[in-house]
């Protein structure tokens, strides 16, 4: 046979990405069957019930059918702001090819303008919109870095836990995947004495070792750099001759009044260590959660320009991001100003959103670590609880004993979780990843059902 799994690059078969395995599939046949699926298996804000910003919705209806811009009365009689149809022909104006047109490869100029003035503006740095590519979400800036570096025996420094697209990546590029563990009895912090056992590890393995991956908010720990933190990677990065691929695409969420966000480009050009950066921001996150528009943003900092140009090659090859995605990246980046019409009802949705998730966190939270077993602590930002798990000493087969208890929460609850084993854990622990996005009239009925799943797994024979 020409094409069967035996004739596929081996790398597709060593590529695999748990949020979306086996369990999801056995979930969605379930389904069919008619039962009540719960998925809280991925960040998805809006299949879980997160309602869409309405500044967003409003100018995306108005771009996609621009024939409403020349409606202005009907348009006041259903409610549109009236600066949400300035900002359409605005945006007209400056892309008048519409949405259904190609744009430029690293997306529509006025786009990358407007990302490089919201990295400056929020860093006090200064930042060239040259060096931006709008991405069909932040994977496709982690496809394009990971596939442009990696050649035989080139390692990447990944967390694990890690979200796994990375892992996925890595193999499927051929790369060597080259851990470094978080410290879960530091709430998930970064040891640098971690780091340098990882590296010369694979030092000693006679892997190139060329980049650091960095989440943070981390997913699926739910932890937040410390300034002190950022500052000590980028050194170990610096002194190692590594670039650093920060992923902060949960930048917005953070639920700690004692925590902040600190960009690993504003520390660096703080502490004077100019490294190769590249930076990812995401619609899917934040409070805007618009998973489906795959929007976002890569940051290149301190890349030669001959460089810059070979991913602009591989970039084109893809033609463009997709429009409307650039077009919402646009509105994250450039959200309604006091005095706009649409401001205050901006700026309620945003807090209702994250107030809620901040609550649903907690809640969670104590829930599970309330369950004798099971310690959770609360997250301090992200979507994701990251429970440590006890489970019974039994044989499970093939299967690790997480993968076992979440497909048995699946078949008796409806409840889709994600084994900790997906996005990798210190041998003799166990996890499960949770978003917590359900809406709040919910939980206390799913912590039910979990708990009593999850008690009724341990008695099992």
């Amino acid at each position: 046979m020409v094409l069967s799994k035996n004739t596929l690059n081996p790398n597709v078969l060593k590529a695999e990405y748990a949020v979306r395995g086996p369990i999801v599939e056995l979930a969605q046949n379930l389904e069919k069957q008619g039962r009540e699926i719960l998925y809280f298996n991925i960040g998805n804000p809006q299949q879980l019930g997160q309602p869409p910003l309405t500044y967003v919705r409003e100018i995306l209806s108005l771009l996609n059918h621009p024939k409403l811009l020349n409606k202005m009365e009907k348009l006041q009689d259903l409610g549109f702001a009236s600066d949400s149809v300035e900002r359409a022909k605005k945006i007209m104006e400056l892309n008048p090819a519409g949405l259904g047109a190609y744009s430029q490869s690293a997306g529509m100029p006025f786009i990358r303008q407007a990302v490089a003035d919201f990295i400056s503006k929020r860093d006090n740095i200064p930042t060239d919109a040259k060096n931006i590519f709008i991405t069909d979400g932040a994977s496709k800036g982690v496809d394009l870095i990971l596939n442009s570096i990696i050649t035989d025996n080139v390692g990447i420094m990944t967390p694990i836990p890690q979200y796994p697209l990375y892992s996925a990546d890595i193999n499927l590029f051929g790369g060597k995947l080259v851990s470094y563990y978080l410290d879960e009895d530091s709430n998930w912090g970064i040891n640098r004495e971690l780091l340098e056992n990882s590296y010369n590890k694979a030092r000693a393995d006679e892997i190139d070792t060329k980049l650091i991956v960095v989440i943070n908010p981390n997913n699926p720990t739910g932890s937040v750099l410390s300034r002190e933190h950022i500052k000590m990677v980028l050194e170990f990065a610096k002194k190692n001759n590594l670039m650093v691929l920060a992923d902060e695409v949960y930048q917005e969420n953070i639920y700690h009044d004692e925590d902040k966000f600190h960009s690993f480009a504003k520390v660096a050009h703080e502490e004077g260590i100019n490294i190769p950066i590249f930076s990812l921001h995401s619609t899917s996150k934040g409070f805007i959660g618009e998973c489906g528009y795959r929007g976002g943003y890569i940051e290149m900092r301190n890349i030669d320009d001959e460089v810059l140009l070979q991913l602009l090659k591989i970039r084109s090859i893809g033609l463009c991001a997709n429009t409307s995605g650039q077009i919402v990246t646009y509105l994250m980046v450039t959200p309604p100003e006091e005095g706009d019409t649409s401001y205050e009802l901006y700026v309620r949705e945003r807090k209702d959103i994250l107030d809620s998730l901040t609550r649903k966190a907690r809640i969670i939270a104590n829930e599970l670590d309330s369950i004798e077993g099971i310690s959770c602590a609360t997250p301090r930002g992200a979507m994701y609880l990251f429970p440590n798990i006890k489970l019974p000493d039994r044989n499970y087969g093939d299967e690790p004993a997480d993968f076992a208890f979440t497909k048995y929460l699946v078949e008796q609850t409806g409840i889709v979780t994600v084994p900790g084993s997906g996005f990798g854990q210190k041998q003799d622990t166990w996890h499960l990843r949770i978003t917590f996005l359900p809406p709040e009239d919910k939980i206390e009925s799913i912590m039910k059902k979990f708990k009593k799943a999850y008690l009724d797994f341990i008695k099992l024979k």
